[in-house]
């Protein structure tokens, strides 16, 4: 699955390169997981909350708010292994200046999400390690990337930089964006120079080149060995050696 964010739509690439749309009105939608069940959730901007679609095509709100407020703008999501949700609120641009944006994690379940952090300026993309032990959230405006530890119950400690993103130029946006994850732990990020890939102990290996700015990325395909990037005027596949993880969610 794929959003387009500002025709408000979400579409399937199926095994035969066939695409088809799966939602209309959207309300934003950018980041998106898959359930066990099956089910499509998505990080709705505009719609301010993280929305569900059912196999039978029925869309419901699975969270909106925090302690009583709606959320900024929800961005990106990914699942854990017990069916939580950790999500990024970095608000709509233009960027406010001293605006607190936030990383959320919806325990399997609640309705209400505990806030994990409100100290990255804009916090992007996200995911987990296969062992989900660890938590890796980027920052939009700046080059750090960062880690957590997880906890049983889902919250997190322990807070690091884990890779600084490379080659950004002076004064500009690291524009982190959409992550994706193998199955040797190494994590691309997708960024304003193309999709920098880093090993599992945060150590650079190199940057993908696409030709339009990366948003997203994600590994699928009969033995996810398919890295497919989403870019702002396109989508782009590359066959590779690594294989996606073995997991729910992305």
């Amino acid at each position: 699955y794929f959003s387009d964010i500002r025709p408000n739509r979400i579409y399937r690439l199926d095994t035969n390169g066939e695409i088809s749309l799966v939602r209309e009105q959207t309300n934003g939608a950018n980041g998106l997981a898959v359930t066990r069940e099956g089910d499509l959730l998505a990080a709705e901007g505009d719609g301010k909350r993280i929305s569900k679609r059912s196999r039978d095509g029925t869309v419901t709100t699975v969270t909106e708010g925090s302690e009583g407020k709606p959320f900024l703008a929800p961005n990106d999501l990914i699942l854990d292994a017990k069916g939580g949700i950790y999500f990024t609120d970095p608000g709509p641009r233009p960027v406010v200046p001293g605006r607190t944006a936030y990383v959320y994690y919806l325990p399997p379940g609640a309705k209400q999400p505990i806030v994990i952090d409100d100290k990255i300026a804009r916090p992007n993309g996200l995911t987990l390690t296969r062992d989900g032990k660890t938590l890796i959230v980027d920052d939009t405006l700046n080059p750090t990337v960062y880690a957590y530890d997880v906890e049983p119950d889902g919250s997190v400690k322990n807070k690091r930089a884990f890779a600084q993103l490379r080659d950004i130029p002076e004064g500009k946006e690291s524009v982190a964006d959409g992550m994706a994850l193998d199955r040797e732990g190494r994590v691309y990020i997708t960024t304003v120079t193309g999709g920098q890939v880093f090993d599992a102990a945060g150590k650079y290996l190199g940057t993908i080149k696409v030709a339009r700015q990366p948003a997203n990325a994600g590994f699928a395909g009969p033995d996810k060995r398919v890295l497919y990037i989403t870019a702002r005027e396109g989508l782009y596949r590359l066959d590779t050696l690594a294989q996606g993880p073995d997991r729910i969610g992305k």
